[in-house]
């Protein structure tokens, strides 16, 4: 009898562990590799929280960053300061770019660069491209503004100057959609 116990309380923590796998690793990666049990031999049985704090956070920004879908389309770029611009942008909240800047604090993608885009990708849109001439790290952007067509994504900057020199227009360039309008 205690041998059947000590299997069954054996079974339940490796089906918890395949569970736990399971949510942490993904099914997909779990059913390609084999199980290996560890067992925990600290008497007290704790862990650490920053190591769980930390898998999370990983986790969290992971899946933040997968993007729903990309597209090729082009970059430029514009500034509030244009001769037609009134430094205030398109969509909500209303943001005079000449007083506030080039940045836009969002909360869930932190802060991130304003762009231009038509009317295909929605106000809150988050887009994610490379420009290696400008940023050896990826851009990451949220629409707030309007004034382009098709696919075409107008990069605010600090003045036109800077938009025609250090852009200008960035042909084949792929965007990655993290985010479709203000709700993922």
């Amino acid at each position: 009898m205690k041998k059947y116990i000590r299997s069954r309380i054996f079974m339940t923590i490796k089906t918890f562990i395949a569970i736990i796998m399971i949510l942490f690793i993904g099914k997909e990666t779990y059913e390609n590799k084999s199980l290996s049990v560890s067992m925990n031999t600290n008497l007290n049985k704790s862990i650490d929280k920053k190591i769980i704090q930390n898998t999370q956070n990983e986790l969290y920004k992971e899946g933040l960053y997968n993007p729903l879908y990309t597209f090729t389309g082009e970059l430029t770029g514009y500034a509030g300061d244009c001769p037609l611009c009134s430094g205030y942008l398109a969509c909500p909240p209303r943001t005079n770019v000449l007083k506030e800047g080039i940045y836009y604090n969002d909360k869930t993608y932190g802060t991130v660069r304003i762009v231009a885009s038509s009317k295909n990708y929605p106000c809150g849109t988050i887009l994610k491209f490379n420009v290696n001439k400008l940023s050896d790290e990826p851009i990451v952007a949220i629409v707030l503004d309007r004034g382009v067509s098709g696919n075409v994504i107008d990069l605010l900057t600090t003045s036109e100057d800077h938009a025609i020199k250090s852009i200008g227009r960035v042909k084949n360039l792929e965007f990655e959609v993290l985010r479709k309008g203000w709700k993922k």
